[in-house]
């Protein structure tokens, strides 16, 4: 099946930490497939809006919707909220994640705590709230869940981000066959190393081209190479795919 344009016109799809990097690119591919796209936000409201102006400009609607994914009580609320207002939910990315690395004989409890609360948790979170809305949306429905190369490779010093990612891949096999038989497909994707704000001010020169040695094709990834993948997985074309993990990495990992 060809991809079309506006695959997914008259759609709602939920976007986590839709307001920058990956989940920002995300947000402007569903739009540009005709999604109308709900940016949550945790704390930039002003970074969402600007998301938002973006997913309209690329030819989609968008709303946002302000929640901390580790808040299971705000997420009820929210994601119920989303449902009245758009009339349902066909579409839910579990994007938002954080990355607070150090070696584990110095980690704290509460920072592994607070990444396995946001990465793992919230997708959780965020699945178990909108699940009445997707099976309603019936072959229609999807989520995709965001992973990592390291949820499989591992890295040192990011022991909690990998397990949380590792989680991730766990959570979205499982709940893949729960859904199944409704036609609600659930996948993830795991990015490698993406080209973001966050990554181009983190990551001096040295330890680029050290990088740059392990990609097979040689070459830092960019968030609409992620997000492209995203919103196919979102797609009529995708249907009979599920359970998955969808490795954009350039090869670091095969």
């Amino acid at each position: 099946m060809a991809i079309s344009d506006k695959a997914l016109d008259g759609r709602v799809a939920l976007v986590t930490g839709g307001s920058r990097g990956i989940g920002r690119a995300i947000c402007e591919a569903l739009g540009r497939r005709g999604a109308t796209v709900v940016v949550n936000y945790a704390a930039r409201e002003d970074a969402a809006q600007e998301t938002a102006a973006q997913v309209v400009a690329a030819g989609g609607k968008a709303v946002v919707s302000r929640f901390d994914v580790s808040d299971s009580t705000a997420v009820t609320e929210a994601i119920k909220q989303i449902g009245k207002d758009q009339g349902g939910l066909d579409i839910l990315i579990n994007n938002a994640g954080i990355a607070i690395n150090g070696l584990v004989m110095r980690f704290k409890d509460e920072q592994w705590d607070r990444t396995l609360d946001v990465n793992l948790s919230g997708a959780f979170h965020c699945v178990r709230a909108a699940t009445t809305m997707l099976l309603k949306a019936k072959e229609r429905g999807r989520i995709v869940n965001l992973t990592s190369v390291v949820g499989e490779s591992g890295n040192g010093g990011q022991a909690a981000y990998a397990a949380s990612k590792a989680g991730v891949i766990g959570f979205t096999k499982a709940i893949a066959q729960e859904l199944s038989s409704r036609g609600v497909t659930v996948n993830a994707v795991s990015p490698g190393f993406i080209e973001t704000d966050m990554t181009a001010e983190h990551l001096p020169e040295a330890a680029r081209a050290a990088l740059l040695t392990k990609i097979p094709l040689g070459r830092i990834g960019g968030a609409a190479e992620v997000a492209d993948c995203v919103a196919f997985l979102c797609g009529p074309e995708a249907a009979y795919i599920t359970g998955q993990v969808l490795r954009v990495n350039g090869g670091m990992l095969m």
